[in-house]
């Protein structure tokens, strides 16, 4: 992904600077779009399916960056930028997930470091989701029995222990953990616990096997 495939948003009531910020974006090679107010910013954000980040000024007429951040509910990644900051509001900011806050006049340098590294920590999560959402398509081609072996394998039982824990014979959950290692995709017990850890099954059994 290039800087121009990305769009930059910017959320600011103070003319002079929204068009101050703007330009500097631009310049670095992103697209930007401008507002002066939230209420602008969220029809428009409606539309929008391309990677994004906002940069959000926390004092605004109809809607404060706070309280913003909490409608957007993560939708993309906040930097914010304030004259009128303190430091109960900046760790009330990077709690709820935004990625820079930013003091008024804002660096330059700094503003665009900051833009980069959000779109960096998006593509990240975009490739965790994927990964996880892959995962669980996986665990749905799962019979009831086969999660509830795979539920007890990951914790490092032998088939043997699987088995008299199953009611069932060893020959058995062979066959149902070899049905498991194919469904999920993987060629090893070591390969089959990752997976799981990564959808919180690791130790924590059947119980959160089922979704």
């Amino acid at each position: 992904m290039t800087e121009s495939d990305s769009l930059v948003f910017v959320v600011d009531d103070d003319d002079s600077v929204r068009r101050a910020l703007a330009r500097l974006i631009h310049s670095a090679g992103y697209r930007v779009e401008a507002f002066g107010s939230a209420g602008a910013f969220l029809e428009r954000l409606r539309e929008v399916d391309s990677p994004a980040c906002l940069v959000l000024d926390v004092q605004l007429p109809d809607l404060d960056g706070l309280a913003l951040q909490r409608e957007l509910k993560a939708k993309l990644p906040i930097i914010f930028i304030t004259g009128h900051g303190d430091i109960a509001m900046t760790v009330g900011a990077m709690k709820a997930g935004a990625t820079d806050f930013l003091a008024k006049p804002v660096n330059d340098t700094d503003l665009l470091h900051a833009i980069e590294a959000a779109f960096e920590r998006a593509a990240q999560t975009r490739t965790v989701r994927c990964e996880l959402d892959a995962i669980r398509v996986r665990l749905d081609r799962l019979t009831p029995r086969e999660r509830e072996v795979m539920a007890l394998v990951v914790t490092g039982r032998l088939n043997k222990q699987v088995a008299g824990e199953l009611g069932t014979v060893e020959k058995t959950i062979k066959a149902h953990r070899a049905r498991v290692m194919a469904k999920m995709e993987v060629t090893s017990l070591a390969q089959l616990v990752r997976v799981a850890d990564k959808v919180g099954l690791g130790s924590a059994g059947e119980s959160h096997v089922s979704h």
